[in-house]
């Protein structure tokens, strides 16, 4: 019973020192950065036919070169029956699809949906066209 009491203290003891120690405060979460948009000369556009016209992806390609993009590619979408132009672009790009769509007129930007990182041959942002 003595060997037991002595432990016990012992380890009140301890506990209470370590109890009242202030805990360490917990590092702040890091927040991403947003970073700059990149300029239009260093923002790579895919251009996807999706209204079916022959050399619609090729002209709006040539438009959006004019604006001073740089063209990744074009290509036909895996539907010709879009109705609306969309303007999509990779995480991280919101700002470089949106002044994408407010320079080609497009009303329609999003995140991709139905594309696939691997879709945009590298680019960060997408044109599907549509019949609008």
């Amino acid at each position: 019973p003595m060997l037991g009491r002595a432990v016990a203290d012992d380890v009140r003891s301890a506990a209470e020192t370590h109890v009242l120690a202030p805990a360490p405060k917990p590092l702040p979460a890091k927040a991403e950065a947003p970073t700059a948009p990149l300029p239009r000369a260093d923002t790579s556009v895919v251009v996807l036919n999706g209204n079916g016209r022959t050399g619609a992806a090729g002209a709006a390609a040539d438009r959006v070169h004019e604006l001073g993009y740089l063209v990744a590619g074009t290509g036909n979408a895996g539907r010709s029956d879009y109705a609306r132009t969309i303007v999509m672009y990779r995480p991280g790009r919101k700002a470089e699809g949106q002044r994408l769509a407010k320079d080609i007129g497009a009303k329609v930007v999003g995140p991709l949906d139905g594309l696939r990182l691997r879709d945009l041959m590298g680019a960060q942002v997408a044109i599907i066209l549509g019949s609008d």
